[in-house]
């Protein structure tokens, strides 16, 4: 028995042994599948490194190409015109020693350069991108680096495209632009039926129902509540997007040579000073180099000349359609000593004057800047009031002025001279128009001068059209003196009578660019001297022509990403890639 438990044991040891060589070997190859592995994944992750770094060094010279682009656009250099500038743009050492590190190329065969090319044709299109369904005149551009890593174990080259389209978009293609906070907060239920922009913050908290038809887009933040500064108690009412709602968006600017603050904004309905050049990026955007006819009114008398061509008219042929006139503004508390213009009498004379007709390109009048610059008292302020504008001037007509805008009656109601102003949104019978000042207030066709500082029972208005692009200033909500909220846009377009239960029917675009200057009553409430109307508001369709937008209209300038892709090293066409 103990021999065979012996043998046993010994044949036992031997398979043992024999199993420990065949794990040890299988462990052996495991380890050196492992260790291969290893060695393999390292290398492809050192490659994908130089492989992500070299991309994101090609992407920084096509940036480096973009932010050039664009500070030239943005200060109104031509762009096509420097191609050459930038297509020998490329990160250097100076700027970064990494860059030190790399050779930049066109795609083409050209070290030290980078691919810029103009893509045709300019016009004006639908835009992509957050501004979808905005028109604008846009133009293309495509930008291409190769880029490579010296000193690497891998000689790698990696290329990107960018395609960007820089684009002039016409402010009053919204139906709502400020370039301030922007309030919102109407009692009764109110639609909005075009894009909406804000370059700060928009705030909304409305007493019924607020609905938006098209896009909202704010570079601050889309708040569901009123301005902090205001004291006025919230509304219960929703807020209904029916389009996208973006924040955070890039801000429109006007290309005015410096920021678009509200005080460098406002430049564009000022005099200019005698040293500014009419061609400089101010001097391109102010009403007054624009306008057809510009009129100075001093103690002594009116100036009348052409912005255009700078040629002196007659002040006797200004007394056709200009006289002056005086009313109380109860908001104000002052009395206006205002420049009064005829509408229907100023067509009149566009139809028949010799001595400015000629001179124009269109042969007609379209833009009219008038500045009231008399001596005011302590209880006066200028002002510019329209009358009789039922029908307007034949190829549109824009009035600008950096004082206080009062428009009396129907304005720009028909072309065919009609007197039958329904309440409609249909503008197709209208000419394109705007209206652009310190503020703009809006006085129905029963309002009387000799009433003006009555009580507001003695003030009673009449159902009133409006057509005509609104741009103006506001007296800004405030926390001082107890706070007071500025009136929001539902409150934009003055008034000084009782509208309870009247319509006031405007088709246009509001737009806010600065602060009230010369207006400077805060907001007061309804009940004392007004009451609002029945509002029937809409934005103007024909706005989204380019062709039937208000002479003069100001254009905003943006930079629009494309997307973007890696592409295969020495060519400038998509082969292949990565699309972003």
């Amino acid at each position: 028995m103990k021999a065979t438990i012996h043998k046993w044991s010994r044949s036992q040891a031997g398979h043992s042994i024999l199993l420990v060589m065949i794990i040890s070997t299988a462990t052996f190859l495991v380890l050196g599948g492992l260790l291969k592995w290893s060695v393999g994944n390292t290398t492809a992750n050192v490659r994908n490194n130089q492989y992500f770094k070299t991309v994101a060094a090609a992407e920084a010279a096509t940036e480096k190409v973009i932010s050039h682009l664009t500070t030239d656009y943005f200060e109104d250099e031509a762009i096509s015109s420097n191609l050459d500038r930038y297509r020998a743009l490329v990160p250097t050492a100076e700027e970064s020693a990494r860059w030190g590190k790399y050779v930049f190329s066109d795609g083409e065969g050209n070290n030290n350069r980078t691919y810029v090319e103009h893509l045709p044709p300019d016009e004006f299109r639908v835009l992509d991108s957050q501004y979808r369904g905005l028109h604008g005149y846009a133009s293309a551009f495509r930008v291409i680096s190769n880029a490579r890593e010296l000193g690497t174990v891998f000689p790698m080259t990696a290329a990107l495209r960018q395609d960007v389209e820089v684009a002039m978009i016409p402010l009053f293609q919204f139906a709502i632009f400020y370039n301030l906070d922007l309030e919102i907060n109407p009692g009764p239920p109110m639609v909005v039926t075009g894009p909406v922009h804000c370059n700060k913050t928009i705030y909304m908290r409305p007493g019924d129902e607020l609905r938006f038809k098209s896009d909202v887009t704010a570079v601050g933040s889309l708040v569901m509540n009123r301005h902090p500064d205001d004291p006025t108690s919230p509304g219960s009412g929703r807020v209904i997007f029916e389009a996208e709602h973006d924040a955070g968006v890039p801000s429109l600017n006007l290309p005015i040579g410096t920021n678009n603050t509200p005080v460098g904004v406002r430049q564009i309905v000022e005099i200019p000073p005698p040293s500014e050049s009419p061609d400089s990026p101010m001097g391109r955007q102010r009403y007054y180099n624009k306008a057809d006819l510009v009129l100075l009114v001093q103690n002594t008398g009116v100036m009348a000349f052409s912005g255009a061509t700078r040629t002196n008219i007659h002040t006797n042929e200004i007394k056709s359609f200009f006289t002056n006139v005086t009313f109380f503004d109860q908001r104000e508390g002052r009395t206006v000593k205002a420049s009064q213009i005829d509408v229907k009498a100023l067509g009149r004379w566009n139809e028949t004057n010799k001595s400015l007709k000629p001179l124009l390109n269109s042969n007609d009048v379209r833009i009219v800047y008038i500045a009231d610059q008399r001596s005011q008292s302590s209880s006066t302020m200028p002002g510019v009031r329209l009358i009789n504008g039922h029908t307007i001037l034949p190829r549109g007509l824009t009035i600008a002025t950096p004082n206080p805008l009062y428009v009396w009656g129907h304005y720009n109601i028909s072309t065919n001279g009609s007197t039958s102003p329904l309440p409609t949104t249909n503008t197709m019978r209208t000419w394109p128009a705007s209206l652009v000042g310190d503020s703009i207030t809006v006085l129905s066709t029963s309002w009387t001068d000799t009433m003006a500082s009555s009580g507001i029972s003695s003030r009673t208005a009449n159902p009133t059209t409006v057509n005509a692009a609104f741009l103006a200033g506001i007296v800004q909500t405030t926390n001082t003196g107890g706070g007071s909220y500025s009136g929001g846009v539902e409150n934009f377009p003055r008034f000084l009578e009782n509208w309870s239960g009247k319509v006031f029917t405007y088709n246009g675009s509001m737009v806010v660019m600065y602060d009230s200057k010369q207006a400077i009553r805060k907001w007061p409430g309804t009940g004392t001297v007004y009451n609002p109307p029945n509002r029937a508001w809409a934005f103007d369709q024909n706005f989204r022509d380019i062709n039937k937008l208000p002479p003069g209209t100001p254009v905003a300038r943006t930079l629009i990403r494309g997307k973007w892709y890696t592409m295969k090293p020495g060519t400038t066409q998509v082969v292949s890639g990565t699309v972003n």
